[in-house]
């Protein structure tokens, strides 16, 4: 049986990198090498007072539904993760491709979670199969469920049938984000448009989804985000009229 490769943005272990970490590894070294054992101090830790805090793995992941992230908080580690990649790449669709691909990561977990969620609530849970229902979970529930807000439009491109675009007139992510003008074609929404990729490709729906920014005179902050579907979505939806 045939098993698929792994997503190239999805980082895996090397079987080289697997062996050099057993090869330091104290289990493998020799006995007299080896450091004594220490004993466990999580007893002593969790008998102090206030300090027996449930494990955040332990919470049910439907009550948490609701919870919010404080949008400084995001805003500062956001900030400093694209000054982080923006040292190192050469340009600006380097650093895009980047954003992008830490938004696919999240994208894969959002879309297990949702699914999850859905499946857990429902009795007859379903799948969306239809183009239209999946960008509009899209344009509604994956943006509620990541910014806290739906999406403000999504439109189809007249000239092109394969191509459609969610539109955010005011996205958090670019909030407190001040690109210099030399840099002034950046749009760190990138990261968004990794997650809606990741998103459709694990629905079955493959597509390039890029971000651009389209700033007017009342939202200055207004952005699109492209999705150009595969050839072989539009071939499906055209049998499933």
């Amino acid at each position: 049986m045939a098993y698929a490769q792994p997503h190239p943005r999805l980082s895996v272990v090397s079987n080289s990198s697997q062996s050099s970490v057993d090869h330091l590894s104290p289990t493998t070294t020799s006995t007299r090498f080896s450091l004594p054992s220490v004993p466990s101090t999580h007893t002593a830790v969790s008998t102090k007072p206030g300090l027996n805090r449930p494990n955040i793995y332990d919470r049910n992941l439907n009550k948490t539904r609701g919870s919010e992230v404080s949008g400084a908080a995001f805003a500062f580690l956001f900030s400093e993760v694209v000054q982080y990649t923006q040292k190192r790449v050469s340009g600006i669709n380097d650093l895009e491709r980047q954003l992008n691909t830490l938004g696919y990561r999240i994208g894969t977990r959002v879309l297990e979670l949702m699914v999850w969620r859905a499946e857990g609530s429902s009795k007859a849970p379903k799948r969306e199969i239809k183009l239209l229902s999946v960008l509009m979970m899209i344009h509604t529930q994956v943006w509620r469920a990541v910014w806290g807000k739906a999406a403000d439009a999504i439109e189809r491109s007249v000239e092109n049938p394969d191509e459609y675009m969610i539109i955010d007139n005011d996205p958090p992510i670019e909030r407190h984000i001040s690109v210099p003008r030399d840099m002034s074609q950046l749009s760190c929404s990138s990261f968004t448009a990794g997650i809606v990729e990741a998103v459709l490709d694990g629905l079955a729906f493959p597509a390039r989804v890029t971000a651009h920014n389209t700033p007017n005179a009342q939202f200055p902050n207004r952005t699109t985000i492209l999705i150009k579907l595969e050839p072989s979505v539009m071939e499906r939806e055209e049998l499933l009229k």
